[in-house]
């Protein structure tokens, strides 16, 4: 599925904790950062796929689960902690869900903000798969 957790560089002394994403941390350019917050524990998000962006998410406070999907195989990952991202490849379908109270979830998208790039309809996904 190519979905894998990628580590952070932190450095980490008395002081606290400084996570650095630069360089080639990540497989791809950041072109957009958003964040979700205040999202109720009985909600879930994303509900989509790309057909183009490739996205990075992680659990900035609190926690989450993300589950992914590629169209034959259903894989769920627990965010908790902040210097510990998904990446998400292109083609793959998402939802978060389960989200604790004052989590926040940031995501790095390779991509700017494009609906034409969205697919919404999890049937149509599929569909996409099977060509």
């Amino acid at each position: 599925m190519d979905v894998k957790l990628i580590h952070i560089p932190k450095v980490h002394d008395v002081r606290g904790s400084l996570a650095v994403i630069e360089g080639d941390c990540i497989p791809f350019k950041i072109a957009r950062v958003y964040y979700l917050f205040d999202v109720p524990s009985d909600a879930y998000r994303g509900g989509h796929a790309h057909k183009e962006q490739q996205s990075l998410i992680l659990a900035l406070s609190g926690s989450f689960e993300v589950v992914v999907n590629n169209g034959s195989k259903n894989e769920r990952y627990l965010l908790n902690k902040p210097n510990i991202g998904l990446y998400i490849p292109t083609g793959v379908w998402r939802e978060i869900e389960n989200f604790s109270s004052g989590a926040v979830c940031l995501v790095l998208a390779s991509t700017n903000y494009d609906e034409n790039e969205y697919i919404r309809d999890y049937d149509t996904f599929l569909s996409s798969k099977q060509s």
